[in-house]
């Protein structure tokens, strides 16, 4: 098969790693994961073969919103380390072949941060035009996006007079894109986390960042804010070429077309498949491949240069927002059926081992369909060993307890005393005397030794990255078998959501089937579908060879 140089798409056959510096590596022993911490554990992303750690907030911040309420867009937090600590990182990962990319959460600041001190202080600062402000709240109040911390997104700040919109919670006060001093801010500040090394961004809160309803005269002020979109794309490029945007953007299948820029591109190069994700939860739940076989043929065509992002779950609530109330209601019933284990109405704040029993088998097959899926998988820190949720952690945070690298105290993560950790480690079956690196790292049958393996597996399968997607047609409900062509290959990957096993026949065109996960070939017929029999939870990934 001809290999073309891909080196400007990197990002098509990437494996994405997210992790909290703060819950990842404690190395100062003050309970609190740091930079020196992480510097230490890169070479656990290349024993992985992780080609691109996304980095989640580390810039000072009150902490309101575990980082993600920014008082310094330029800064290191000091209690994490400091540029030099940061540089260090990014030279460690580049020396074995990982791009880093950073949190850009530009929607809005934290209300600590001296723009919005000044903004707050007088009617006349020079800032106040960065903020969003009304004398009175339009009709018809919006739903925050934490309806069970907030009652609406307009707060009323008491020394000017006049209210602020807040998407988020009220100590995050939502910028103004609108204004273009605005708009030459956050060019300075992608640029120079450009200049220091790393290689693009995934964006926080897109639509949000658009969102202009509560500026009067938005349009004359902004024009499309699509447009706006794409001039970032563009300063982007001209500063880095092969940086990327990857953006979160929650939306149906059309309005995430819009935010890839249509048809044409030039806006975001990835988005996160929420729709995918949510409807592959549905399936397991059911049992059933179909929800999760609509979701990826209801996909539109992309841009050319563009890519899905695949993830089992993030570092927030698991949304099922986009599936119906009864739909919703079967995940629940299925995944988390106490309330405790829901949020919002919307979500879980679960990990997936323990949603689904620990069963090995559903595990696998769910971290196999994560690097099968067309699109560019994305791995939460801890899912290679398959850690669970602390659900004593408040809210979405249950799933950001400290990483597990020993069946030791703290799971390894720090010397500090354990009430002194900026987060209880988790307990139970999935505490760190169960589940580790340290004890999964030598064991062939660990997770661990899965994932790495899965990981190999897809680098080397560049069909999946790059090539053409289409469904295989069959007679059972339970299985997505799906084809990936690209240039002259062919592979094709089998999934059964049942316990139960599956006699699947498929009519492939070729002389013999290499299993890629086992090894074995397998002869096909001359003519007749081929007898591919699939255990319950069973999954292959067969190349098809000419």
């Amino acid at each position: 098969m001809k290999i073309t140089d891909t080196s400007d798409l990197w990002w098509k056959s990437a494996v994405i790693y997210c992790l909290d510096v703060e819950t990842f590596m404690d190395w100062n022993g003050d309970g609190r994961g740091d930079l020196v911490g992480l510097a230490h554990r890169i070479d656990h992303l290349a024993s992985l073969k992780v080609t691109c750690l996304w980095l989640m907030p580390f810039f000072p911040t009150p902490e309101r919103d575990d980082g993600y309420d920014i008082t310094d867009f330029y800064g290191v937090d000091s209690r994490l380390g400091t540029h030099g600590d940061l540089v260090e990182v990014l030279r460690l990962a580049s020396d074995r072949g990982i791009r880093v990319i950073l949190d850009l959460v530009v929607n809005h600041t934290s209300d600590q941060h001296p723009w919005f001190q000044s903004a707050r202080s007088s009617r006349e600062s020079p800032y106040r035009d960065w903020y969003v402000w009304v004398d009175e709240p339009p009709p018809g109040n919006e739903q925050n996006v934490f309806p069970d911390k907030e009652d609406g997104v307009w707060q009323f700040d008491e020394k000017t007079g006049q209210y602020y919109q807040h998407s988020f919670y009220r100590q995050q006060p939502d910028l103004n894109v609108t204004n273009p001093a605005v708009r030459d801010e956050i060019a300075k500040i992608i640029g120079f986390w450009l200049q220091l090394g790393v290689s693009g961004f995934r964006v926080d809160a897109v639509p949000f960042l658009l969102d202009t309803k509560g500026v009067e005269q938005a349009e004359e002020l902004l024009g499309d804010p699509h447009e706006y979109l794409r001039d970032l794309r563009s300063f982007i490029s001209r500063r880095e070429g092969q940086a990327i945007l990857l953006g979160e953007v929650n939306l149906p299948y059309e309005g995430q077309l819009e935010f890839f820029g249509g048809p044409q591109g030039g806006e975001l190069v990835m988005q996160f498949d929420f729709n995918a994700m949510q409807r592959m939860y549905l399936s397991l739940a059911r049992e059933d491949a179909r929800p999760l076989i609509e979701a990826l043929q209801a996909r539109p065509a992309l841009p050319d240069g563009a890519q899905w992002a695949i993830f089992v779950r993030n570092h927030d609530e698991l949304t099922l927002d986009k599936l119906s109330e009864d739909e919703r209601n079967e995940v629940f019933a299925a995944f988390g059926p106490d309330p405790d284990m829901q949020l919002f109405g919307r979500g879980l704040r679960r990990r997936l081992p323990p949603m689904l029993g620990g069963d090995p088998r559903r595990i696998r097959l769910v971290y196999s369909l994560l690097f099968a899926l067309p699109g560019t998988p994305t791995l939460f820190y801890g899912e290679e060993i398959g850690m669970g949720e602390n659900l004593a952690i408040e809210g979405r945070m249950s799933v950001r307890s400290p990483m597990q690298w020993t069946p030791g105290r703290n799971g390894g993560f720090s010397s500090a005393d354990p009430e002194d950790l900026t987060a209880p480690v988790t307990d139970g079956g999935y505490g760190p005397e169960f589940v580790n690196v340290e004890s999964q790292l030598h064991d062939p049958d660990s997770l661990l030794s899965f994932v790495r393996m899965l990981v190999e597996r897809y680098r080397t399968t560049f069909e999946i990255g790059y090539g053409d997607f289409r469904v295989l047609e069959h007679d059972h409900p339970s299985v997505l078998a799906h084809e990936m062509r690209w240039d002259e290959g062919c592979v094709v990957l089998v999934h059964n959501f049942s316990s139960e096993p599956v006699p699947l026949r498929l009519e492939l065109d070729g002389k013999e089937l290499l299993d890629l996960l086992s090894g074995r070939r397998q002869s096909l017929p001359e003519s007749g579908p081929a007898e591919l029999p699939l255990e319950g939870y069973g999954f292959r990934w067969l190349r098809v060879l000419p």
